[in-house]
């Protein structure tokens, strides 16, 4: 299978199930809907930004139509401007390379840096779609599963209005 090794040993010993499909590179969204099968999930943009001081990291997560307001999301975090975090740093703190970005790179967030921002809108879907941390694969897992994912990891999120 595709994707990071330690990632599917964690999601076999929480017992986390998922559907695996391979595909093609997909580095945005317009890339993967030609290879999105019938999921039955939700499909997710994921964004990783960094405040101006570049002392923060946040990896947003919302519904693959919606349009992130971001200086709404600025003016909340009070952390000054956010932008795209470099390619350097999503493989510091994320372990993957641009295309790949996915809650599943939490794993590699050992320090723990990363925030972690859900949108609300994300709540009606009982399964998403994220990347294994490569974008030549898709997992599809229960929306509960992804939480204990997350927690199991340590990883801090909430649940957010992202537009």
């Amino acid at each position: 299978m595709r994707g990071q090794k330690e990632l599917y040993e964690l999601l076999g010993r929480l017992n986390i199930s998922y559907e695996y499909y391979e595909h093609p590179p997909v580095a945005t969204i317009e890339d993967a809907k030609i290879h999105w099968r019938d999921y039955d999930s939700g499909r997710c943009k994921n964004i990783f930004f960094r405040n101006h001081k570049g002392n923060r990291h946040y990896l947003v997560v919302l519904e693959h139509l919606a349009q992130l307001n971001i200086r709404d999301l600025e003016q909340r975090l009070h952390q000054g401007k956010l932008t795209f975090a470099s390619d350097k740093r999503l493989m510091e703190h994320l372990g993957v390379e641009p295309g790949s970005v996915s809650p599943f790179g939490l794993i590699n967030d050992k320090t723990h840096n990363v925030h972690l921002f859900l949108d609300m809108e994300l709540q009606k879907f009982s399964r998403l779609a994220f990347h294994p941390n490569i974008n030549t694969a898709t997992l599809v897992i229960s929306a509960g599963d992804l939480l204990r994912f997350l927690e199991a990891n340590g990883s801090s999120y909430e649940f957010i209005t992202l537009y």
